[in-house]
C-alpha cells in the first residue's frame, strides 16, 4: 500500500504549471499603452470601460481586438484563453462608407 493518495500521472505526461488567478493585460491604441491586472474570470467590460475613461474615449466609438478577433464586453480572459502579458488592441470604430 502506498502512503500517497494521488495516483501517478501516465508516463511522459507533464503536469501543467499552476496558473495564477490574475493576468497582466496590455491595452494599446497605438498611441497609449495601459496595463491592467485582472482576474481570469473578470468580464473584459471592466477593463474596456477603464481604458476608455482614462483616454477620454467613448466606449461606443472603440472596438477591442485580441489576436485579430473582436472582443465582447461579456468575454473574459479565461474564455479567450489569454495568457499573462497578452495585448488587446483598440481601434476607432469606422462609421459610414455607404453611398
Amino acid at each position: 500500500m502506498s502512503d500517497h493518495p494521488q495516483s501517478p500521472s501516465p508516463a511522459g505526461e507533464k503536469e501543467e504549471p499552476q496558473q495564477s488567478e490574475h493576468l497582466n493585460i496590455k491595452v494599446t491604441d497605438n498611441n497609449n499603452e495601459v496595463f491592467f491586472k485582472i482576474k481570469r474570470t473578470t468580464q473584459l467590460k471592466k477593463l474596456m470601460d477603464a481604458f476608455c475613461e482614462r483616454q477620454g474615449k467613448d466606449m461606443k466609438s472603440c472596438r477591442f481586438l485580441f489576436d485579430g478577433t473582436r472582443v465582447n464586453p461579456t468575454d473574459n480572459p479565461e474564455t479567450l484563453e489569454m495568457a499573462d502579458g497578452d495585448t488587446l488592441e483598440v481601434h476607432q470604430e469606422q462609421i459610414g462608407g455607404g453611398c
